[in-house]
């Protein structure tokens, strides 16, 4: 009779057992997904509040950019109420057609540095309605300095194109004092560190995850600097090569708006 000797079975390692090893990568599992999850919320947390309003609702940016209207003075209601709203528009445009001819006549009268004055007042208008647009954007997201680094960059452009070329015009006035000698003398190479500075001043503002809306605003200042300034620049440079150079092309500007208006009103309804 053979006798069997039975050997004990050893308890196996735990990396050996299936079932352990199951429950071992359950639990890693469980864990990468916590994981995730904490991250996902503080991602979430991270968010600013205006991009957690905006996944609710659609912002209309329209109704933040300022757009013209077509109400008619108060002062003027009273007599043009009994027109039609048709002939209001006529009139209320008529008025205020020969009143800003007549104070363009009178700037021209003043002379050049009157022009000059009324140029740049127009420029700065001009780009303060250019960048609101931008700032409408801009806002939205809650970043910092988009309209402080956009008029310091227009006070930059502004120096560095009339601060040598005017000289030849005021250099007397410039010659008397001991600043403005060092302005024009040292003027590149203030001009090149005022823009340095504004560059700087730039990338301290940015914001993670904003990188690109930031830098296409950024684009947009300059743009909007390019457009304005540029124009103004050769307007005031033909300003002081004679004011035939000036009074002819906006004259011209003058009276083809209003030619084209007039024609525009008189065959309504027509095609052409």
């Amino acid at each position: 009779m053979d006798v069997r000797r039975r050997i004990p079975v050893e308890p196996q390692d735990v990396k050996n057992d299936p079932g352990q090893i199951s429950e071992i990568d359950t639990d890693q599992d469980d864990r990468v997904a916590l994981d995730s999850d904490a991250a996902q919320d503080m991602e979430i947390r991270d968010e600013s509040e205006d991009d957690k309003s905006r996944k609710g609702a659609k912002t209309d940016l329209s109704k933040t950019i300022p757009s013209g209207t077509n109400k008619v003075p108060d002062f003027l209601q009273v007599y043009l109420s009994v027109l039609p709203l048709r002939w209001q528009n006529w009139v209320i445009r008529g008025i205020f057609t020969l009143l800003m001819s007549l104070f363009f006549a009178f700037v021209v009268y003043l002379g050049p540095l009157a022009l000059m004055i009324t140029t740049l007042c127009v420029q700065v208008k001009c780009f303060a309605e250019i960048i609101n647009i931008g700032y409408a954007v801009y806002r939205i997201h809650s970043l910092p300095w988009f309209r402080s680094l956009s008029w310091y960059f227009l006070i930059a452009s502004n120096y560095f194109f009339y601060g040598e070329n005017l000289v030849d015009y005021f250099g007397i006035a410039a010659n008397r004092t001991e600043l403005l000698r060092v302005l024009v003398k040292y003027h590149r190479f203030i001009s090149f560190s005022l823009y340095i500075v504004g560059f700087v001043w730039f990338v301290l503002s940015l914001v993670k995850k904003y990188y690109m809306k930031q830098f296409s605003l950024f684009a947009w200042t300059h743009i909007a600097l390019l457009i304005v300034v540029t124009q103004s620049y050769f307007i005031i440079q033909n300003i002081f090569e004679g004011l035939i150079w000036f009074i002819v092309p906006v004259s011209m500007i003058i009276i083809n708006d209003v030619c084209a208006y007039m024609v525009g009103f008189s065959l309504e309804g027509l095609l052409l």
